[in-house]
């Protein structure tokens, strides 16, 4: 399947054929699109009952690629159903009949450089220097986390590497920023750009990792005469509190008095986070100050919430147990340095966590004496140079030195 693509150009080359594009319409069926073409409906017959389900998942989303002859015969037609598989049409050349297959969809990916000379805003110079709108839009957002693209002066210079799909010959999928030379102000500053979009200007990261051994212990704990364990855990391992819940706090960075409803928790940046109880992940994504947020929704109407993270480790809908690991301590949104806020409600209202977390069941209790062996775990850290960011920028210095042309999309492709 790979020479699909292949085989419609050598056709149009050698036998005079043209490949016209079109888009799938809204709500037509893929019947009447048989007819419409004046393709033989008999082709339905050929069609398993494993296939027949993709009929109707055909997106109007994608282009519909079609070879024809002089005569405007269909001769090929590529329909695709999502992003990666497409339906393959194909008229036999002794006959009128055609075969039906599900294919592939070939694409290639490719890395391009630009460059940018802001004279309006960072968006709009973007797109006027490349003609590609997904293009712009992703820049602004990775842009946007680090620097006031606001701020951006007339004559300002930004240099950007990317990665761009394309299907014969046209963008396609979401493209990737790489990385960024911001030049603002005659001030230099680096960019760079995660899988998710998401800016970060640090070439290194800690990053945490554990040591495990056996140790003896001997300690002392209240134990329910009926079963009752803790209901709720902490959020992380050796908690240190750094900013209790409170309805009037004076905000370090909005200098003014504000509710602060959660506990703030100081720890290094790649610290692990625990869920405190099982539940659903009810969100998982951006929340304008707060950051990187992951939210957990738990029985009897509790929902807890973790912000500033620096990397995500769970999705929406996802199901967790207490202790898991949900996501790794960072300073996003706004924040004066890596911690974590952690929030939690009660049937909507926001309550002091500390008024949960670790608190024991209410029936009665007794002091024992324990000694075991267990696993303990040492979280330590390590600075590491994050995975293909030196390698972005020297790629895009040569760029940048060899003067190389800016890649201009044909806008009417787009």
């Amino acid at each position: 399947m790979k020479y699909i693509f292949v085989l419609i150009i050598m056709a149009s080359s050698l036998y005079g054929a043209k490949v016209t594009e079109t888009k799938w319409k809204r709500g037509q069926t893929f019947s009447q699109y048989l007819q419409a073409k004046k393709i033989p409906l008999k082709v339905l017959d050929t069609i398993s009952k494993e296939d027949e389900k993709f009929l109707s998942e055909i997106s109007n989303h994608y282009h519909v690629y079609e070879l024809k002859d002089d005569n405007g015969t269909i001769l090929q037609t590529l329909i695709p159903i999502n992003k990666a598989m497409q339906i393959q049409l194909s008229k036999d050349k002794n006959s009128d009949s055609y075969s039906f297959d599900i294919v592939p969809v070939m694409y290639k990916t490719r890395e391009y450089y630009a460059k940018v000379i802001i004279d309006t805003d960072l968006y709009t110079d973007t797109f006027n220097a490349i003609q590609n709108k997904k293009v712009a839009r992703r820049l602004k957002y990775a842009l946007e986390e680090i620097i006031q693209v606001d701020n951006l002066h007339r004559g300002d210079e930004i240099d950007f590497m990317y990665e761009q799909s394309s299907r014969m010959g046209k963008p396609y999928l979401v493209p990737n920023i790489k990385v960024a030379r911001v030049i603002m102000h005659k001030e230099e500053k680096f960019i760079y750009v995660d899988e998710e979009g998401d800016g970060f200007s640090q070439t290194d990261e800690q990053v945490a990792y554990t040591i495990t051994g056996k140790k003896k212990i001997t300690y002392s704990r209240k134990v329910p005469l009926s079963s009752a364990e803790t209901r709720f855990g902490m959020p992380l391992r050796n908690a240190r509190i750094t900013s209790s819940f409170s309805y009037s706090r004076y905000h370090p960075i909005l200098h003014r008095y504000r509710p602060h409803h959660g506990t703030d928790f100081g720890a290094r940046r790649g610290t692990p986070l625990l869920a405190v109880n099982s539940g659903t992940v009810s969100f998982s994504g951006w929340m304008g100050g707060y950051g990187k947020v992951v939210k957990i929704r738990h029985g009897s109407g509790y929902e807890s919430l973790y912000a500033h993270q620096s990397r995500r480790n769970v999705r929406v809908g996802e199901k967790v147990r207490r202790g898991q690991v949900i996501g790794y301590v960072g300073s996003t949104g706004r924040s004066t340095g890596p911690h974590l806020h952690f929030g939690l409600m009660k049937n909507g209202r926001w309550i002091n966590p500390m008024n949960v977390l670790g608190k024991k069941s209410l029936e009665r209790t007794v002091m024992k004496k324990f000694t075991k062996y267990e696993d303990v775990t040492t979280t330590k850290y390590r600075t590491v140079a994050i995975k293909g960011v030196k390698e972005n920028k020297r790629k895009l210095l040569n760029y940048i030195q060899h003067n190389t042309p800016t890649y201009v999309w044909d806008e009417d492709l787009l």
